[in-house]
C-alpha cells in the first residue's frame, strides 16, 4: 500500500479561505446585479441559481444533466458541494448530511435529518427517506437549502431541504443512449427519449445496473423507469405527471474494524456471511402531480399531489422482516406580491403534509432458533405518522439592496405506535404541536458581493419506527417465539435546534465564491447507538442531553487560465465541522462520533475547444470517532483520482475514463458509533472503494 503525506486541515483550507476573503475584497466592479436574471434566455439551473441568492442563506444547485464522469448514487451528485457529506457504503444505501443531520444513522438505512422531494413533492415520509429512487440518470439538477432554510420549502428539519429535478422533454429532448461499465462488475446501461409536442413535453427512461461490490458478499442490482408529462393547458395553467419505479437489489457485507479496513479492507463481516444478510426491495412505485396556477400578474397558487409505496424484505439479522409502506404527500403553495409600507414585498403560505397510509412490519424467523422452526412469525408491529407543516413567509426589499426576510412554520405531528401481534396493550399514540420562526436578511454589498444570514429555529419528529425498534421493553420468557423481541414502544420528544448563519457569496476575479458560518444550539437531538452487532442487530435511538452544531462551509470555482488553446479551471469545497455534547454529564463536551471534522474536495480540470479534456481530483477527510466516550477513532485520508474524456462540439456523443482512488488508500466512508468501545477496536466502519477503473459513453439522436 502506498503510504501519501498527510497534510493537516489547515494547510488544505488556506489557499481556499484566502480566495475567498480575496474574493470579496477584489469584487469586479463590471458584473451585473445577483437579482438580475433573463428568464427567456438563461437555463432553468441559472434561474435556479439566480433564486438562490434571494435566499438569506446558504444552499446549492447541481448540474446533474451534464456531468461528465460515473454516476452510480447520491454520493456521486453531492460530491464536491460545500456543508455536504455523502459516502456511500459500496451501494446506493449513501450516507448524506448536512450540518450534521443525522450524524450517527447508519447507512443503507431511510436517512434522517433531511427533507428530500422529487420535483418538488415530498419523497421524505414520517418514516425517513428511502433511497431507490433517486438514479442520477433521471435527474436534471439538485437543488439544496442547507439547514434552516430549508424552510422556504415548508422543511423543518436540521439539515434542510434537497430536491431532485427530473429530467424533462424541455431539456433533454431526442433519444439518449448510455453504456458505464468498470471495476469489480459495474455496468449501467441507460435509454431515455424526450421531446415537445405542441403544449405538451414529455421525457421516458430506463436504467439499470448490477455490481460485484467491492467487500465480499456485496453484489447488487436494480432497474426501473420514470416518466415526466408535462402540459401547459393555458398560458396561466399547468400541470405535471411523475412516474417512477424501481426495483433493487443487493448483498449486506457489514462493518469491519479499522485493523482489517487497514489490512483487508474488502472482507466481509464474519456475522453477516453467516446469515446471507441481504436487503430485496422488491419495488417502490412514486406517482405525482403538481400544478401551477398563474392567478394574475402578481399571484399564483400551487398544488402537488404524490403516492409512494415502497415495500421492503430486510434479511439483516436473524429475523426476516417484511414492511410494508404507503405514504400520501401534498403540497399547497400560495404566492402574492404586493406593497408593504410602501415597500415591495412577496408574501407566500404554504402547506406540507405526509402521510403514512400503510407502515406495517410482518416478523419471522430466517433460521431455526430455541426449538422454532425457519419461518416462524415472530411478530406484527405498525408505526404509523402524520406531519403538517403550514408555513407563512414575508420579503421585503426595504431599499435596492438590502431584503428582509421572516417566517412562522407550524408542524402539527401524529404518531400511532403498537405491536399487534401478539396483542399488547402498550400502544403509543399521540399528537405533538411546535413551531418554528425565522428572522434573515440579504444585503448586496456591491453588484458582485452579497452577504446574508438568518436566525432561524428547527424541528424534526423522531420517526415513529424508532419508537419500537429501539425500544427497551421486550416480551418475556414465555411468550414463544416472540421471547426476548420489543413488545411496546417508547415516547420521543421532537429534537428542536435554533440556528444563528452568517455568510457571503459573490463573484470576483477569482471566480464564483461562498463562505458561510453557523451555530446552532440543539436539543433532544435524536441519535442513534449500535447495542448489539449482527447476527441480532439492534441499533436504538435516543433523545440526547443539549447539543452544539457549528461550522464553516467554503467554496470557489476559478478559472484559472484561458485562451485559445482551452481553460483550467479549478473547484475547490471545504466543510469545518464541530458537533459536540454541550457538558454531558457522562460524556462532558465530548464530539458527536460519525462524522469527519475537516473535509475538503477539489478538482483541477483542463478543456481543450476541439472538446478534450483532462482533470485531477482529491479528497481529503480528517479522522473521525466511533463511540461517543470518543475513545477510538477511524483513521484519515487522501486520495487522489483523474479524469479524461471528450465533449464532441455537436452535442451529439460525449466519452469518459476516470481512476478513482489511485494510490489504493484503504480508509473507512462511513461509521456507524457504539457506546463506549473502551478503546477497542470495534467492527463499526465501511471501507471506502479502493483503486477502480470506470468509462462511459453517452450517444445522443435528435
Amino acid at each position: 500500500m502506498t503510504v501519501l503525506p498527510r497534510p493537516t486541515p489547515s494547510l488544505l483550507a488556506t489557499a481556499l479561505l484566502a480566495g475567498l476573503a480575496a474574493g470579496a475584497a477584489h469584487a469586479a466592479p463590471q458584473a451585473t446585479t445577483l437579482d438580475a436574471v433573463n428568464v427567456t434566455a438563461a437555463s432553468e439551473t441559472d434561474q435556479a441559481r439566480a433564486a438562490l441568492k434571494r435566499v438569506p442563506g446558504a444552499g446549492n444547485v447541481i448540474d446533474v444533466a451534464n456531468a461528465d464522469r460515473r454516476l452510480a448514487s447520491s454520493a456521486d451528485v453531492l460530491a464536491y458541494q460545500p456543508g455536504i457529506s455523502a459516502q456511500s457504503p459500496g451501494n446506493e444505501g449513501t450516507k448524506v448530511s448536512i450540518r450534521g443531520s443525522g450524524i450517527n444513522r447508519g447507512p443503507g438505512a431511510h436517512a434522517s435529518g433531511i427533507s428530500v422531494s422529487l420535483d418538488g413533492l415530498p419523497l421524505t415520509g414520517p418514516g425517513g427517506t428511502p433511497y431507490e429512487l433517486l438514479e442520477p440518470q433521471w435527474v436534471s439538477r439538485v437543488d439544496v437549502l442547507r439547514g434552516a432554510n430549508g424552510i422556504e420549502r415548508g422543511a423543518l428539519a436540521l439539515g434542510g431541504a434537497i430536491n431532485y429535478v427530473s429530467r424533462s422533454g424541455r431539456d433533454s429532448a431526442g433519444l439518449e443512449l448510455q453504456y458505464d461499465a468498470g471495476s469489480r462488475g459495474y455496468q449501467k446501461r441507460s435509454v431515455g427519449y424526450g421531446g415537445v409536442s405542441a403544449a405538451v413535453d414529455y421525457y421516458l427512461a430506463y436504467t439499470d445496473t448490477e455490481f460485484d461490490g467491492y467487500q465480499r458478499h456485496a453484489s447488487g442490482d436494480g432497474k426501473g423507469a420514470m416518466a415526466n408529462l408535462g402540459w401547459q393547458i393555458t398560458p396561466t395553467l399547468e400541470t405535471r405527471f411523475f412516474v417512477r419505479y424501481r426495483e433493487t437489489n443487493h448483498e449486506t457485507p457489514g462493518r469491519l474494524t479499522r485493523d482489517q479496513i487497514r489490512n483487508d479492507p474488502r472482507a466481509a463481516n464474519p456475522a453477516n456471511l453467516a446469515i446471507d444478510a441481504r436487503r430485496p426491495q422488491p419495488g417502490s412505485t412514486w406517482i405525482g402531480n403538481m400544478t401551477t396556477w398563474q392567478i394574475d400578474a402578481v399571484s399564483s397558487l400551487q398544488a402537488g399531489l404524490a403516492y409512494h409505496h415502497y415495500p421492503m424484505d430486510l434479511n439483516e439479522s436473524l429475523y426476516r422482516q417484511q414492511l410494508d409502506y404507503t405514504n400520501l404527500n401534498a403540497t399547497l403553495d400560495y404566492r402574492r406580491q404586493h406593497t408593504l409600507l410602501g415597500h415591495d414585498s412577496v408574501t407566500t403560505l404554504g402547506l406540507r403534509v405526509t402521510h403514512d397510509l400503510d407502515a406495517d412490519v410482518r416478523e419471522t424467523l430466517r433460521f431455526a432458533n430455541n426449538g422454532y422452526p425457519a419461518g416462524t412469525h415472530t411478530r406484527d408491529f405498525s408505526h404509523h405518522g402524520t406531519h403538517s407543516t403550514l408555513y407563512v413567509g414575508n420579503d421585503t426589499a426595504l431599499s435596492d439592496t438590502l431584503r428582509v426576510q421572516t417566517g412562522l412554520a407550524v408542524i402539527n405531528t401524529r404518531h400511532d405506535v403498537q405491536v399487534t401481534w401478539p396483542s399488547t396493550p402498550e400502544r403509543l399514540s399521540g399528537s405533538d404541536w411546535d413551531y418554528a420562526p425565522r428572522l434573515g436578511f440579504t444585503w448586496q454589498q456591491t453588484p458582485a458581493t452579497q452577504w446574508f444570514g438568518n436566525l432561524s429555529r428547527s424541528v424534526e419528529p423522531a420517526h415513529p419506527w424508532s419508537m419500537i425498534w429501539g425500544s427497551n421493553q421486550y416480551f418475556a420468557p414465555g411468550n414463544g417465539a416472540s421471547s426476548g423481541r420489543q413488545r411496546a414502544p417508547v415516547p420521543l420528544d421532537n429534537q428542536t435546534a435554533t440556528t444563528l448563519e452568517l455568510g457571503a457569496r459573490g463573484e470576483s476575479s477569482l471566480g464564483r465564491w461562498e463562505l458561510t458560518a453557523y451555530y446552532a444550539h440543539v436539543l433532544h437531538e435524536l441519535l442513534s447507538v449500535e447495542v448489539l452487532p449482527v447476527p441480532n442487530l439492534f441499533v436504538a435511538e435516543n433523545n440526547a442531553s443539549p447539543t452544539v452544531h457549528r461550522g464553516i462551509e467554503a467554496g470557489l470555482d476559478s478559472t484559472l487560465w484561458q485562451g485559445a488553446a482551452g481553460s483550467l479551471q479549478l473547484r475547490q469545497a471545504y466543510t469545518f465541522s464541530d458537533f459536540r455534547y454541550r457538558h454531558d454529564a457522562r460524556f462532558g463536551d465530548n464530539r458527536l462520533p460519525g462524522l469527519p471534522r475537516h473535509a475538503y474536495q477539489a478538482e483541477l480540470r483542463y478543456a481543450h475547444p476541439t472538446g478534450f479534456y483532462a482533470a485531477l481530483n482529491t479528497d481529503y477527510v480528517s479522522r473521525m470517532f466511533v463511540d461517543y466516550a470518543n475513545t477510538f477513532s477511524a483513521d484519515s485520508r487522501v486520495i487522489f483520482g483523474s479524469r479524461v474524456g471528450f465533449d464532441a462540439p455537436s452535442g451529439r456523443w460525449q466519452a469518459w475514463a476516470e481512476l478513482r482512488n489511485m494510490a489504493d488508500r484503504h480508509y473507512a466512508a462511513t461509521v456507524t458509533p457504539g457506546y463506549n468501545d473502551a478503546g477497542k477496536d470495534v467492527a463499526r466502519s465501511t471501507p471506502g472503494e479502493g483503486r477502480s477503473v470506470y468509462a462511459g459513453l453517452r450517444w445522443r439522436f435528435d
